[in-house]
């Protein structure tokens, strides 16, 4: 750090331009002592403003970058360098555990399965082992969603990452990291990869669940090829490599220096917030949204359900944007999130729900995020925005509505059980499309490949190429951008445009998708098993002979696959699939975002082109699917279960 505020310094004039900003750089760089050499040529604090790193990241092309705007003050703060403390590394001798295979979303278990001796160790280990020598040398991020176990689950991931040889950690502060904020720190501040802490919008706490997961160097989570090796690793790990460095004040931003086996590692300890605010004002057009929330007229709530988006709420939509502190709920993060179960749904933010739903209610805007900040759900005043509309409609008023996205569209992209909803407003604009598996690392590999900028999943998952996560708060700041640009020659007092408006002018244009899904959770894995193998016996037999199902005809019946049109690979089983001749669809599929048993989840579709039929509830539009797929799959039979844990 000490060798590139001194570089830039005497860069300033060519890189930073003339002014206060160089003069501060070359005090401070005359203060400091002499730097340590370095391990490696990463740089964890990186002396340039954030603009400026966001700028020389290729994150921001230059059509996104609001020239009307005063540039970003350059503020450069004096490292808190600790005395570099000499540390062995030892081999911690452990043996393996079953089932420690990595998910589409990471490892996620009980807390209690990952507070075992060496539980998370093996996994940790297993991660830095398959990575091999190209992580040596390299700087890495650390944060979660603040859940129980994380601040002391840190520390043990700090001295085996000091152990394997990497150069440093950057980690947030009380190591909070929200999942999209980890992206962007990644990306921004050019590191290896990063480690969240998070079984995303699970419960949390002792009696809960836990998880972790690695994300690769372009923030985007660690692709198949790496997480195989990490199983394979889990199975046989005999040694865990730590290093004998003491706790980390984890509340105090700065940096620790460390001699590890007489190397430098550091640990650097960052406001969590600060990085991602930084890109999000590159991204949206923050006075538009400063003018819009600032109206008398327009009242709106969003609800942090105690997770990790509480400690960004208030430095965005407060402090960044000037809304009152009203407009937050449950903004205080817990590590139990307050004994609640924060996914951003109807059922589990029935709070939210009865708020906007309520009779006397002046609330016009709505929107919760989830345990990791990486999912959202949209409310207008009485009106429920589908996540597979949200992201179509977003989709479709991007290039008017938000700076970033002036230059135009690269493509769209939606998982396949997602509604089809996107795919017309593709369709329409002439983007290049795509259908892939759940799973966000779908998406990266196209994000990577320049042919993706916004896509969505059904499951409250939004985001664009900003990063490589899908974004909570930028899918809420994305519909305010929307409303504001609608509603920024409408007077105060005058009638403003609704969500509930926007959302029908799109069905007006593009037809209606009515869709719906049905969880049933915490099934047995046996049962749920069976009634996937009776399923496939139906589609045998379908596919021999007559299409036809409740009387429909289908045009299609199988398990969805998909071939990466970027690197090849094929993903098989991601879901059995009903097509009907009409494009409504049935669709059966096993999740994998639990820690126990199994999730059934029935997804169900409708496309409706009539302007007069589209005013329905979902689930009478829906009725005769929902009718077809419980007879189709023998769900009770198999499950036992008679109603679903959650309707979306």
């Amino acid at each position: 750090m000490i060798k590139s505020i001194r570089t830039w310094a005497r860069r300033g004039r060519t890189i930073l331009g003339r002014g206060r900003g160089v003069k501060r750089l070359t005090r401070i760089a005359r203060r400091l002592p002499a730097p340590v050499p370095p391990r490696s040529e990463v740089d964890p604090n990186n002396a340039l403003s954030l603009p400026a790193r966001l700028r020389r990241s290729g994150l921001v092309r230059p059509s996104a970058t609001r020239t009307s705007a005063a540039p970003a003050p350059l503020t450069i703060r004096r490292a808190v360098m600790a005395p570099a403390v000499a540390a062995a590394v030892s081999a911690v001798p452990t043996t393996p555990y079953e089932g420690q295979k990595t998910g589409t979303s990471g490892l996620r278990k009980k807390t209690k399965e990952f507070m075992k001796e060496r539980y998370l160790g093996n996994w940790v280990q297993s991660l830095f082992s398959a990575l091999g020598d190209e992580a040596k040398g390299k700087v890495i991020g650390l944060g979660g969603d603040g859940r129980f176990f994380s601040k002391p689950a840190a520390q043990e991931i700090i001295k085996l990452a000091a152990g394997n040889g990497l150069a440093g950690v950057v980690v947030g502060r009380d190591a909070v990291m929200a999942t999209p904020a980890m992206s962007a720190l990644i990306r921004l501040r050019s590191l290896y990869g990063g480690l969240i802490m998070s079984a995303s919008h699970n419960p949390g706490g002792p009696e809960e669940d836990f998880g972790i997961k690695f994300n690769y160097s372009s923030g985007q989570p660690a692709p198949e090829s790496i997480t195989d090796k990490i199983y394979g690793e889990t199975t046989s790990i005999k040694t865990l490599n730590v290093a004998e460095i003491p706790d980390v004040d984890l509340s105090q931003t700065g940096v620790t220096t460390f001699d590890v086996d007489g190397s430098p590692f550091t640990v650097t300890i960052v406001d969590p917030v600060e990085d991602y605010l930084a890109l999000l004002k590159e991204v949206f057009d923050f006075e538009l949204l400063k003018s819009f929330l600032s109206r008398p007229d327009f009242k709106f709530k969003f609800d942090a359900m105690h997770a990790v988006t509480g400690a960004y709420a208030g430095p965005i939509l407060c402090d960044a944007l000037g809304a009152g502190r009203d407009c937050l709920k449950d903004a205080v993060p817990a590590e139990d999130f307050n004994g609640g179960h924060p996914d951003p749904n109807l059922t589990y933010a029935h709070e939210l729900v009865e708020l906007l739903w309520a009779e006397d209610t002046d609330l016009a805007f709505g929107a919760a995020s989830d345990g990791d900040g990486d999912r959202n759900m949209i409310l207008g005043k009485r009106f429920f925005v589908t996540p597979s509309d949200s992201v179509a409609i977003i989709a479709a008023r991007a290039e008017e509505c938000i700076p970033y996205f002036k230059g135009g569209i690269k493509g769209l992209a939606r998982s396949m059980p997602t509604s089809g909803a996107l795919d017309r407003v593709a369709a329409a604009a002439g983007h290049e499309f795509f259908e892939v598996p759940t799973g966000w690392k779908f998406f990266g590999n196209l994000m990577d490949a320049g042919r993706l900028s916004i896509c969505g999943e059904e499951s409250f998952g939004t985001g664009s190429d900003h990063i490589r996560e899908k974004d909570g708060p930028w899918a809420v700041l994305a519909w305010l951008s929307i409303l504001a640009h609608e509603n920024r020659d409408v007077p105060v007092g005058g009638k403003l445009v609704t969500v509930e408006d926007v959302t029908k002018a799109h069905w007006a244009k593009y037809g209606r998708n009515y869709f719906s899904r049905y969880d049933y959770e915490g099934c047995e894995s046996d049962g749920a098993n069976a009634m996937v193998e009776h399923l496939a016996a139906l589609q045998t037999s379908l596919n021999a002979g007559d299409m036809t199902l409740g009387g429909r005809k289908l045009s299609l019946a199988d398990n969805f696959s998909y071939t990466d049109p970027v690197d090849g690979s094929v993903s098989k089983g991601q879901g059995q699939r009903f097509v009907f001749e009409d494009g409504s669809r049935i669709i059966f599929r096993l999740s994998g975002t639990g820690s126990s048993g199994a999730t059934v989840r029935i997804y169900l579709e409708k496309y409706e082109a009539d302007p007069n039929k589209q005013g329905l509830d979902a689930q009478e539009g829906l009725a005769e699917f929902v009718k077809i797929a419980l007879e189709a799959s023998q769900l009770e039979k198999f499950t036992g279960r008679k109603e679903p844990t959650v309707i979306t």
